[in-house]
Parts: C-alpha cells; structure tokens; sequence
C-alpha cells in the first residue's frame, strides 16, 4: 500500500511539474477557445437574415478575419484591443486554410466614454488585400482600406466604395450590427499564439498560403472552423 501511495505521489508531483514548466498545453487551449469562440459569432450573425453577411460577398471572399470579443474603451481618448484569426481560401479549390493568429490594436479621439465588447469579422475580397493584410504589421488606411459592409442575406454590395473596397467589415455590439473606426488599427500576426497552437513558430503567410501547417499538428478546432466555413462558403466544384 505505501509503494501505490508514493507512486501516486510521485505521478501526481511530475504532473503538476510538467504544468508549472510547460504551461503551453494549458495557453494553446485558448487558442482552441478563440476559435470556437468565433465559430458561435459567425454562426449567430449569419442566422440573422436581415444583418448577415451577404452570401455574395462570402462566396467571393478570399479571406475572412474575426476578433471575437474585442474590447472598445475610451474616456476622450478610446481604444480597442482584440485577439483574432484569418483564414483564407485556396485561389483554385476555394478549400478554405488552417486559421493563422493575429492581434488587433487601434485609437481614437472624441467625445466617448464607457467600453463595450464587439464582435469583429473582416471580408477580404481580393488577393492584394490578403497579401497586405497579411504583413507582420498591417494598418488599415494605410496599406488598405476597410470600408463598412452591406448588410442582409441577399444583398450585394451597394455602393462604389464598397465594391472597390479590399476589406468589408462587420461588427456586433449586444447583438445589433454597427459601424467602428478602424482607420488607423493595427494588425500583427501573432506568432507565439500559433507556436502554442500548432507548435511551430509560423508566421501568418506559411499557416494560410504556403500550407507548413502538417495536418498530424492540427488541433480539433481546426476542423470544426474549417467545417462551418465551408457551410456558408462553399469550395468550388
């Protein structure tokens, strides 16, 4: 009976060492949360007819970007802070990539007060805007421009800015869609996040372009993403 007692000490001591020395099986984790986290926005926004994403624009998307839960803050002087991910669709098969991880910073100035949490999705609808979007540090307005998108199951995009645009974008504050300022944002790959994830320090083109990530290394969560974005965007027959 001692010898099992102090073998399961010693198995639960090296445990609880593995945890306080490696602790990024525990950080990938929220990565994985992330992602589920984003699948339930898309899903939500996309069972609202009348404020969804149109099916044209997500069926010409060759990228889509979302920061679940990104934070608004501001006394005078506002900000927004979210942790997010792209994938992209292959340019022949529409097969859509494993996500890649980003951070998204941005300010601004005026008469604000208070915060509130939004849901961000980015459409990217060409080549060059996922090139650019998807440089170690991109910033919207500058290496493009992000353009507040159509609204509406069936709607296509209704204006010329909007059908130059590069990105659309769409956010949900309490469940109801509005605009914010991104002009000015900021987002960088993050490459710690996809090295606790997939255990390789990718940068964003090798993980949605470049194809490094080996299927053996993909998390669970992967799948379940890829899956509903095929739903509602379909590869190509």
């Amino acid at each position: 009976m001692t010898g099992t007692r102090d073998n399961h000490a010693t198995a639960l001591l090296i445990g609880v060492c593995l945890l306080v020395t490696d602790p990024r099986s525990a950080l990938a984790a929220d990565e994985g949360d992330r992602i589920d986290e984003s699948i339930r926005v898309i899903e939500e926004i996309m069972a609202a007819p009348d404020s969804a994403v149109p099916e044209a624009i997500l069926d010409n998307a060759v990228a889509i970007a979302v920061f679940p839960s990104t934070i608004k803050a501001g006394f005078i002087f506002g900000g927004h802070r979210g942790r997010g991910f792209i994938a992209a669709r292959h340019p022949d098969t529409g097969a859509w990539s494993p996500p890649a991880f980003l951070t998204l910073t941005g300010g601004s100035f005026g008469l604000q007060i208070g915060g509130q949490a939004v849901d961000l999705i980015l459409v990217v609808r060409n080549r060059r805007g996922l090139e650019q979007l998807l440089k170690n540090e991109f910033k919207i307005g500058g290496d493009a421009t992000a353009v507040v998108g159509p609204v509406g199951r069936h709607a296509e995009a209704s204006t010329d800015i909007q059908l130059r645009a590069e990105i659309l974008s769409y956010s949900r504050t309490r469940g109801i869609f509005a605009g914010i300022t991104l002009q000015g944002s900021t987002i960088r790959a993050d490459r710690d996040a996809n090295e606790r994830f997939y255990g390789e320090r990718f940068d964003s083109t090798e993980v949605v372009i470049d194809g490094e990530v080996e299927p053996s290394s993909m998390p669970d969560a992967v799948e379940r993403l890829q899956t509903t974005l095929a739903t509602l965007a379909p590869p190509r027959q």
